[in-house]
């Protein structure tokens, strides 16, 4: 009788335990299907947060946004068949940032919404919490951000928040993301103290143009005192030191001199008696720079005894000497081919001597020199060199390779054979070399603009993507395609040399109120169009004989507002320029509304892009026969169009 009890236990036991098994496996089946949401689902839904979003037309959720590693649906970064980044810049966005359906999308990694128009408080970004890169710059967030907004983003290593309306204090929880890299947050109203960020972490930092006081914490002290600039109440390393709560004497202050002159000097007699006992052979560093001031002697071709067999080095130095190379498929040499080729000075710069050198096949290079990067890392250089060698256009001349020391870098590249533009345009004349017709320059502004173009979709983290647009940085290759060069150079140039020597921040905005943005390449553009169509130095107008700061587009603005001085401004030297005066009119027009002061009332730089695209070389047959017929609208009748534009 129990026996059989216990059995009838056992099979309700089972059967009890057999329905639990059933519900468990229901209600994940439940939770699977329920959670196995696709891209195109969270992302319609996520659209629909938005305010004029006409640029996200092609997200239908009846089509895959990604095939494999191509992007179908516009603004969206596909690896593996699945969207693992949205790069929605530049579209005029409205609306509310819907983090609630971003947060189901396991594989998001980063979003830049940069250049939009999207207002009220910071989105609650800490639910997206495997995300790595946030990029909000350039919007119109307002209002404070809860100081433990960005807990739990172990993930995080770079936000951008520059160029918003953000107050109140930083928040703490940044301070304590354990992997964070890069951080801007430049041009807001943050007021308060600086969080205490931990020592070396940080590689890109900027709270300048805030509200901030007290005393900048020493793990920033060896920042760029630029970062820290237009905040007024803030004191310490690298600014002005804080005030002393209290005076020391004088007798402690000779006391201390004389301790520390003591020690210089027992340093100095030990470092004498070292070096005595041990002077060992020439270091390859120090060849390398004694080679690279012979080069720019022009000594060259005496540096083969400098080469790592003549060093007594052997390996270490050939090691120490090792270019490093960004293209897999080109061309591969060394240091020791470069400093024993033959060179040529090509010119000396702000950023320092250019050299072309001929290789033992007779392919001709380019080794550049720059002596003032000396505050970027290995690691930051390394990192932004191979980002800048992944570009890849007919319109950017690209790095080949290059070389890591502390005191001076070096970058390689191909040669150009027509040299730059900025020798066409003013040195061959007074060589009697003829310049370049109208069609050239038009060609040659057309690829500069596809160029830019590139940049700006290609480096969305830099404010002004090339940043030093002139026209000795536009390289022409034998058939006067042009190739830009020295671009994306903002973050790796000592602030202090930028400052004073960059084209970008020689720009009206920055003269007014000390910031660069994302429209300043926008007005280098449309300068270096006029020095094409005027044959002029821009800089030939700056601080002429009244003491007034004239700029070459107020100069052109002023002369073109008469319909009939439009030669006054033109090339003399252009040729072709006969049938073709309505269009030059069309680019000028073009280059003035890229000039204008007020960055707001600036075109967006794929705006100018389309623009220019339309200029041809020559009038077509209907504007032919409209100026023909003496209509008062002639080709320079087209002036009037210039007078909305506004200058100083």
């Amino acid at each position: 009788m129990l026996f059989s009890m216990m059995i009838k236990m056992s099979v309700k036991h089972n059967i009890f335990l057999s329905r639990v098994n059933v519900l468990v496996f229901v209600v994940f089946l439940n939770f699977i299907t329920s959670s196995a949401v696709s891209d195109a689902e969270i992302l319609v839904k996520f659209r629909q947060s938005l305010k004029n979003a006409g640029a996200l037309s092609s997200w239908e959720e009846n089509k895959s946004p990604c095939n494999g590693d191509h992007e179908i649906w516009n603004g969206v970064l596909c690896e593996q068949g699945t969207v693992w980044g949205l790069k929605l810049e530049n579209m005029g966005l409205k609306g509310v940032i819907d983090v609630e359906a971003l947060a189901q999308m396991p594989n998001l990694r980063t979003i830049s919404f940069m250049n939009n128009n999207f207002d009220g408080p910071l989105p609650d970004l800490h639910k997206i919490t495997a995300i790595k890169t946030i990029y909000l710059s350039n919007n119109k967030f307002s209002g404070e951000i809860p100081p433990a907004d960005f807990s739990g983003m172990s993930s995080l290593k770079k936000i951008y928040l520059a160029n918003n309306k953000l107050s109140g204090p930083i928040p703490e929880s940044l301070a304590a993301l354990p992997r964070l890299k890069e951080l801007t947050l430049e041009n807001n109203e943050f007021s308060g103290f600086i969080p205490s960020f931990p020592q070396d972490r940080l590689k890109v930092f900027n709270v300048s143009n805030n509200k901030l006081e007290g005393e900048i914490p020493n793990s920033l002290s060896g920042i760029d005192a630029s970062a820290f600039s237009g905040n007024k109440d803030l004191c310490g390393a690298p600014l002005k030191a804080c005030s002393a709560p209290s005076k020391v004497s004088i007798g402690a202050v000779v006391i201390v001199a004389l301790l520390v002159v003591v020690a210089i000097a027992a340093l100095v007699v030990v470092f004498i008696i070292l070096r005595r006992c041990k002077k060992s052979p020439q270091q390859p560093d120090e060849s390398t720079a004694a080679n690279l001031k012979r080069m720019e002697q022009g000594q060259a071709n005496n540096a083969n005894a400098s080469s790592p067999d003549h060093t007594g080095q052997g390996k270490k130095a050939e090691q120490s000497t090792k270019l490093t190379f960004l293209k897999e498929d080109g061309e591969k040499f060394d240091m020791p081919d470069l400093l024993k080729a033959s060179a040529e000075i090509l010119g000396s710069g702000v950023f320092g001597s250019t050299y072309k050198t001929s290789l033992n096949e007779g392919k001709m290079m380019v080794v550049k020199r720059f002596r003032h990067m000396n505050n970027v890392s290995k690691e930051e250089f390394n990192e932004h060199m191979r980002r800048l060698g992944r570009l890849n256009h007919e319109n950017l001349l690209p790095i080949v390779a290059f070389y890591y020391r502390k005191e001076e870098k070096l970058l390689v590249s191909d040669y150009a054979e027509n040299i730059s533009l900025a020798v066409h345009l003013h040195g061959n004349r007074s060589r009697g070399i003829p310049c370049p017709d109208w069609p050239t320059r038009l060609k040659i502004v057309k690829g500069v603009a596809k160029g830019l173009a590139y940049l700006y979709n290609e480096l969305p983290c830099l404010t002004a993507p090339h940043g030093h647009l002139k026209s000795s940085n536009v390289l022409l290759d034998a058939t006067f395609n042009p190739l830009l060069s020295d671009y994306g150079f903002i973050p790796i140039v000592n602030q202090e040399h930028a400052q004073e020597h960059m084209v970008a921040y020689k720009s009206p905005e920055y003269k007014h109120t000390g910031r660069i943005t994302k429209k300043t390449d926008v007005w280098s553009f449309g300068i270096l169009v006029l020095e094409v169509l005027t044959g002029r130095f821009p800089s030939n107008f700056l601080q002429q004989g009244n003491g007034t700061d004239t700029d070459l587009a107020t100069w052109v603005d002023s002369v073109v507002r008469d319909e009939s001085n439009l030669e006054l401004v033109l090339d003399r030297d252009m040729a072709g320029t006969g049938s073709s005066e309505g269009e030059i009119m069309k680019l000028l027009r073009v280059a003035l509304r890229c000039c204008e002061v007020d960055v707001e009332s600036r075109p967006e730089f794929k705006e100018v892009t389309a623009m220019v695209d339309e200029v041809k070389d020559k009038d077509d047959e209907f504007y032919s026969s409209y100026a023909s017929e003496g209509d008062t609208r002639s080709s320079r009748g087209l002036s009037d169009d210039f007078h909305h534009v506004t200058f100083k």
